[in-house]
């Protein structure tokens, strides 16, 4: 698919698309967002965006603040422990 957006050159420059390929980084911004929102596997998201390691994705993801483990990943583990009840 391909994707065409316009933007007018005076918000182009506040969003620093001159400096760098705007598409590549329109197409990461849509990527890590859909990472974020867990539309998108990890290895999706490499796949996506050319990135031949996990630990470049892991780079990728902590630069733009981007965690990887969830409150609710947490929780599932915790319910899938089998942890024996205290002693009273």
């Amino acid at each position: 698919m391909q994707v065409t957006v316009t933007v007018p050159d005076d918000l182009a420059v506040a969003l620093k698309l001159t400096d760098h390929d705007p598409a590549g980084a329109a197409l990461q911004a849509m990527a890590l967002e859909a990472f974020r929102e867990r539309r998108i596997t990890a290895y999706q998201l490499r796949t996506l965006l050319g990135i031949p390691s996990r630990f470049e994705l892991d780079a990728l993801l902590k630069y733009h603040a981007i965690e990887t483990y969830s409150a609710e990943d947490f929780e599932h583990d915790l319910a899938g422990l089998d942890i024996p009840a205290a002693p009273k």
